[in-house]
């Protein structure tokens, strides 16, 4: 049996995520904590006003879906509390992960960061990987609702960071070298070209775009309303992180 603490268990994942585990013959939910619903219930549990007080619940794995500006901080209390970690929260940067990891690492503990637990978006990052051998060049679109607070997402962010893993995409006139408004061109992530849509209507999406000498390939994944796809692949993280040492970036080990 896994012991399990889930912070923003009132969330859009968090509170699915929660009842999917009270559900799960494996699992159990230790504790729950929502900053503005301490003394509520999700499930047959009291929900925790705060990660300190969730921690001196007994677990095993701590999951994060909280927010960009509080998840690293979750992070690294978890870890002195000697919990794996599970992290979904959006908006985190390549100096925060190493920064988990190495924690994680010296402590002898696992953390499992997904930028998008669906298992769509995991499959488009290893066909990207594959494709990026092949096709040169590319930029990445990141589309997701007008109150999205955090851009790129981290579905992008991680999608950039495999990218890199296969090489710098090739460009033909230099970012810097923009004649006009630079910005127009994206931000760059681990060097590639990145750019974030926020409108009403969108859920969370990201499409990459190849383009080589009189050929282009997209590849793209589009979520819709319901968090069911994130539950799956969260459960699978929370299930498998133990296995870990240090940090791990995405779920496709695991598949």
């Amino acid at each position: 049996m896994i012991h399990v603490s889930v912070a923003g268990a009132t969330g859009w994942v968090g509170r699915p995520l929660c009842l999917a585990i009270q559900n799960c013959d494996d699992l159990r939910l230790a504790a729950a904590v929502a900053r503005s619903r301490s003394g509520e219930r999700v499930g047959d549990i009291s929900i925790s006003g705060s990660v300190e007080e969730a921690l001196r619940i007994p677990s095993d794995v701590f999951v994060d879906f909280t927010h960009p500006d509080a998840a690293k901080a979750h992070a690294l209390m978890a870890l002195s509390a000697k919990r794996h970690v599970v992290i979904g929260t959006s908006g985190l940067t390549d100096q925060d992960f190493e920064e988990i990891g190495s924690v994680a690492l010296a402590r002898g503990l696992g953390v499992v960061a997904v930028g998008n637990f669906a298992l769509s978006a995991v499959l488009l990052q290893r066909f990207a990987a594959e494709a990026a051998k092949h096709l040169l060049s590319w930029e990445i679109v990141d589309y997701a609702s007008d109150a999205k607070v955090d851009a790129p997402s981290g579905t992008a962010r991680e999608l950039a960071w495999r990218l890199a893993q296969v090489s710098a995409p090739e460009t033909t006139v230099p970012i810097d070298q923009t004649v006009g408004a630079r910005e127009s061109r994206g931000t760059t992530l681990n060097g590639s070209q990145v750019h974030s849509v926020r409108l009403p209507g969108y859920t969370i999406g990201v499409e990459v775009r190849f383009g080589g000498t009189g050929e282009r390939l997209t590849i793209a994944c589009e979520g819709g309303v319901e968090a069911d796809p994130y539950i799956v692949g969260t459960l699978l993280a929370i299930r498998r992180v133990a296995e870990v040492r240090g940090l791990l970036r995405g779920l496709d080990p695991f598949l």
